[in-house]
C-alpha cells in the first residue's frame, strides 16, 4: 500500500510493517469504492465480509437484519435530515455496507496501533464525569437515575465547534451504561458526534460510536476500528461526516438517534433520523446483555495537554444564551422494560467546571425533556 512521503517521514521500518499489517485486517475488500468530497474513501463491503465478524464471538453469528419490535411511544424523528458527505458521489449497493477505510496516515498519528481509535484507562480513571475531573476531560451532561434501562432517543443539535489543538476532541453523546470501574466490569454502549482532527484529519463534525465491556481495558474502539457492531445499512458510514450544521443565530440542524434493546433478539439497536443502521450484539457485552442502569447526555472535551482548553464544546456558547445559540439535546426519553418510551424525569446535571462548560435542563410540551449545554473553555472566569 503505498504512502505518501511526508506520512512516513522518520516512520520505522517495523512500525509501517505494524500499521499496514493492521490495515490489513481493519480495511475489508470493497465489491465499491466511493471518493468522498471531504477525502474519506468509503468502501462498499459485503455485509457477510463486514469487521464485526472478526470477532471470536461473532464467528457463527447470524446477521439480524431488522429489529424484531421498535420501542413504543411518541417517537420524534427530526424533520430535516442530516445528510453524509460521501453520499454526494454515490451509494452503496444492496447487501454491502459503507466503511470508511482506514488510511495509513490515520494509524501513523496516533502512539501505537494498539492505541489507535481507543480511550485509554489512564486518560478515564473514572467513566462518571463528576470524578474525572483530574483527567483533563470536561463534560457537561445530564444523567438519569439510577434504575433499570432498555435504551433511550434524544435529538442531538449537531454544530462544528473549534478545536485549541489536533489532538483534542470535542463531542456530543449519549451514554448506555453498567457495571463498574471499581470491578473492571463497566459497559458502555456510545453514540453521537465528534469532532476530532488526530482521529479523522480533519475537523468535521463525525458520526461515532463506541462501546467496551471492561472499563475500556482491552475492548472497544471508536466506529469499526475493532471488531463487535453489526452493521446492515447500506446509506450511512460510521465515522463519515455529516452535514449540514448549525450556526450561530441562524438555521439549526439536529439528528435523532434512538438505541434500544430489541426484547426478541437481545441486541442493542442503532437508529439515526428514523433509519436503522445496525447493532451491538448481546453477546459481547456482560452487564449490558441484560439491561443498562444509567443513561447519560451531553458534551464532552478532551485537551491534549492537563490544563484547561480553549476547544469549544457543542456551539461554544453558555446554555443561558438560548436557541440558536447555544447547543442542545431534546426530547430526552428512555426505554422501559416493556419497551416503551418515556420521558427522562428527575435528571442530574454533572458540571465540574461551570464557568469553562455549563449545562441546564428543562421540559416544555414541544420539547419534552431538553438540555441546553456547552460553553467556550478557557476564558476569564475560567482559567
Amino acid at each position: 500500500m503505498a504512502a505518501s512521503g511526508t506520512a512516513t517521514a522518520g516512520v520505522s521500518a517495523q512500525r509501517l510493517r505494524e500499521v499496514r499489517s493492521y490495515l490489513k485486517r481493519v480495511n475489508k475488500t470493497p465489491v465499491k469504492t466511493i471518493q468522498s468530497p471531504d477525502g474519506d474513501i468509503i468502501d462498499c463491503v459485503l455485509i457477510s465480509k463486514q469487521p464485526a465478524f472478526d470477532h471470536p464471538l461473532l464467528k457463527n453469528h447470524t446477521i439480524q437484519m431488522q429489529p424484531s419490535h421498535h420501542p413504543y411511544g411518541d417517537s420524534k424523528i427530526t424533520p430535516h435530515p442530516i445528510t453524509q458527505t460521501w453520499q454526494q458521489n454515490g451509494k452503496c449497493p444492496d447487501n454491502t455496507v459503507p466503511i470508511r477505510r482506514t488510511k495509513e496516515e490515520d494509524v501513523l498519528r496516533a502512539s501505537s496501533v494498539n492505541s489507535y481509535g481507543k480511550k485509554t484507562p489512564e486518560d478515564l480513571q473514572k467513566f462518571h464525569p463528576e470524578t474525572s475531573a483530574n483527567t483533563g476531560h470536561q463534560y457537561a451532561v445530564a444523567s438519569s437515575a439510577a434504575g433499570n434501562y432498555y435504551g433511550t432517543e434524544c435529538n442531538i443539535n449537531l454544530w462544528k465547534p473549534i478545536t485549541e489543538s489536533p489532538n483534542d476532541f470535542s463531542l456530543t453523546q449519549l451514554w448506555i451504561v453498567a457495571g463498574s470501574y471499581s470491578n473492571n466490569d463497566l459497559n458502555t454502549i456510545e453514540t453521537g458526534w465528534q469532532v476530532y482532527q488526530y482521529l479523522y484529519g480533519d475537523n468535521n463534525p463525525r458520526l461515532f460510536i463506541y462501546w467496551t465491556r471492561d472499563a475500556y481495558k482491552t475492548t472497544g474502539c471508536y466506529n469499526l476500528g475493532c471488531p463487535g457492531f453489526v452493521q446492515t445499512n447500506n446509506q450511512i458510514a460510521i465515522g463519515g461526516t455529516l452535514s449540514p450544521q448549525s450556526s450561530y443565530g441562524g438555521s439549526q440542524y439536529e439528528i435523532c438517534f434512538l438505541v434500544w434493546k430489541d426484547p426478541g433478539s437481545g441486541n442493542w439497536w442503532l437508529q439515526l433520523g428514523g433509519t436503522n443502521v445496525g447493532y451491538w450484539p448481546s453477546s459481547i457485552f456482560t452487564d449490558l446483555a441484560n439491561s443498562a442502569s444509567n443513561v447519560e447526555w451531553g458534551g464532552e472535551v478532551a485537551p491534549s495537554e492537563n490544563g484547561q482548553t480553549s476547544t469549544q464544546m457543542g456551539s461554544g456558547h453558555f446554555p443561558s444564551e438560548g436557541f440558536g445559540k447555544a447547543s442542545y439535546i431534546r426530547n430526552i426519553q428512555t426505554v422501559d422494560s416493556s419497551n416503551t418510551l418515556r420521558s427522562a424525569n428527575g435528571l442530574g446535571l454533572i458540571i465540574p467546571t461551570p464557568n469553562c462548560y455549563n449545562a441546564q435542563s428543562g421540559s416544555s410540551n414541544d420539547w419534552g425533556t431538553y438540555m441546553y449545554y456547552g460553553g467556550p473553555g478557557r476564558n476569564t472566569n475560567c482559567q
